[in-house]
């Protein structure tokens, strides 16, 4: 085993040589033969190996008169330590094996977004600085975000927050409205004691403006300090103002109460509609009734998406023209390299890939999965290859049919059937860095550290090129190694790293002697709901 080994469980150098002996290592006399230097007359006498072994073993045996343990049982426990070691090594880290259905450290963790008592109630209507208008911008996920961040601009602002308008105007054309989509009184009374919100600004003061409102739209990433700098005596002097195209356009790292104020905006306030809910949950009842866990796959592989890309994906000269076309919508695109955008993990994962980094981390064929996914480009044929590796392959259009057809025109309430089974999942998986993935991955990781798979694209880029020139046991075991930091664990959240929507550590608290019983976390979980309600319900009636 070495003398590094031998050092770090404290064996010392004879031990040593009697745990090589029984692990049936070869040893010379050069290795084995050890030497004491006398202390009278301070010279070396050699000393055979047999006489040394012969003491040990008299000295085991005696110890195992006293203790009931035999020679053989070193031997075990050597054995062990290596194999230990072994496994370990060949996980890929150094640390132990991820179970791929949860995180066993999640139940030490949960969501902490509950306001101080230092922070103090929302301004009222009368008293606020003026009414804030919010466009949002994008798909049903990047709007979530921009209402979420307009939520505590508004508070910043110390302003009165009008229901934000959506995006009809977007790729997938969507022409509902906030009500559509979300409980816009929940939404409203839930955020009473943080923000005041209105569902439109009083006629007096539309009349009086005689015009639209005045619009501005603020940069990227832009902080607190530029909003109270360059907005505030805007909103003061006009009374009502709109912020054009609001997506991430508050920064990442804000003061820690509002960054919860962020968290109690977006996974509470934001609740969907009852409609959306009742279908939603019983997509997940079904999925449930099949089996006892499921997977999601989100998959963001419609022909758009793919164009923006740059990205090849292996139809031939079919594809290129095809996505190359779709690709002068947009005039200000750069030209792209393919390979360059693959090896830099620009790229979302194919189905078939998705598949195969499923199967090599331990998934059987036997999952079930559930797919949430627009158009996808090329259609069965894309998909045959994912639904051969799970042949339990089940989509909202395939667990409700006629139930689902009131939904069918609109899109956005379509993503929201999906996130919601998404989230209800044992396991998510996305092959992309998309909205609907970064949101969910930030709200499973506020759940408990809900098992999220992220795909280690620039890592894994490489390897699906490769899979052919190396055996499964080969592939599985390089996949799992570079998903290790991609499975949802809350050591992968760390203050200032990526988005907060994806990220938020400041709303994420460590429990000191939490229950391991689920019974116990559900039964928890549902009571908070409950006093949740009442609190909305309350706040309501008054």
């Amino acid at each position: 085993m070495g003398v590094d080994m031998a050092s770090m469980f404290g064996v010392k150098p004879a031990s040593l040589a009697l745990l090589q002996h029984l692990n049936g290592s070869v040893l010379s006399n050069k290795d084995v033969c050890w030497r004491w230097r006398s202390s009278a007359a301070g010279q070396s006498k050699p000393i055979s190996w047999s006489l040394v072994c012969g003491l040990m073993l008299f000295c085991l045996g005696v110890v195992s008169l006293f203790t009931g343990h035999v020679a053989s049982d070193l031997d075990w426990y050597s054995q062990r330590l290596v194999k230990q070691r072994l496994f370990f090594k060949l996980d890929g880290s150094g640390k132990g094996p991820i179970d791929i259905w949860k995180s066993e450290n999640g139940k030490h963790f949960y969501g902490c977004s509950k306001r101080s008592r230092k922070f103090p109630h929302a301004v009222r209507e009368r008293s606020s600085n003026g009414y804030l208008l919010i466009a949002a911008s994008g798909g049903l996920n990047q709007q979530r975000t921009g209402i979420s961040d307009a939520v505590v601009v508004a508070r910043i602002l110390n302003a009165t927050l009008v229901v934000p308008e959506l995006d009809h105007n977007s790729y997938w054309k969507d022409n509902s409205d906030f009500a559509n989509i979300f409980d816009v009184n929940w939404f409203i009374s839930y955020l009473v004691k943080d923000v005041t919100v209105v569902k439109r600004v009083p006629e007096k003061f539309m009349r009086s403006m005689g015009k639209n409102p005045y619009s501005m739209r603020v940069p990227r990433k832009s902080p607190p300090e530029y909003y109270l700098d360059q907005v505030q005596p805007i909103l003061k002097r006009r009374h009502v103002l709109q912020l054009t195209k609001f997506d991430y356009r508050l920064a990442n790292d804000i003061d820690e109460e509002l960054q919860k104020l962020r968290c109690r905006a977006n996974f509470h306030a934001l609740r969907f509609t009852k409609p959306i809910q009742e279908l939603g949950q019983k997509l997940v009842t079904r999925m449930r009734e099949m089996a006892k866990r499921f997977i999601a796959v989100h998959l963001r592989f419609e022909p758009d998406m793919l164009a923006f890309s740059g990205c090849y994906f292996g139809g031939g000269d079919k594809e290129r023209y095809e996505l190359g076309e779709i690709r002068k919508r947009w005039e200000t695109l750069p030209d792209l390299d393919a390979d360059g955008e693959r090896s830099r993990g620009k790229c979302p994962l194919t189905p078939h890939e998705v598949g195969l980094m499923l199967r090599a981390l331990g998934f059987a064929n036997d999952t079930y999965i559930y797919v949430a996914s627009g158009e996808i480009y090329g259609g069965e044929e894309t998909l045959k290859p994912l639904r051969d590796l799970f042949p339990n392959f089940y989509t909202k259009e395939r667990l409700a049919n006629e139930e689902l057809r009131p939904f069918l025109p609109f899109s956005s309430r379509l993503a929201a059937i999906d996130y919601i089974v998404c989230d209800e999942s044992d396991v998510f998986v996305t092959n992309n860095n998309g909205n609907m993935a970064r949101v969910l991955a930030g709200r499973r990781r506020y759940m408990g550290h809900k098992r999220t798979i992220r795909p280690n694209a620039k890592r894994l880029s490489s390897l699906m090129t490769e899979r052919d020139q190396m055996d499964w046991d080969t592939f599985a075991r390089k996949v799992k190694a570079v998903q290790r930091e991609f499975m949802g664990e809350p050591d992968e959240m760390r203050p200032g790293r990526g988005e907060f929507h994806e990220f938020p550590y400041a709303c994420i608290c460590k429990k000191n002697g939490d229950p391991d019983s689920e019974q116990v976390r559900g039964n928890q979980r549902a009571r908070e709901r409950s006093k949740e309600e009442e609190t909305v319900l309350g706040a309501q009636g008054g």
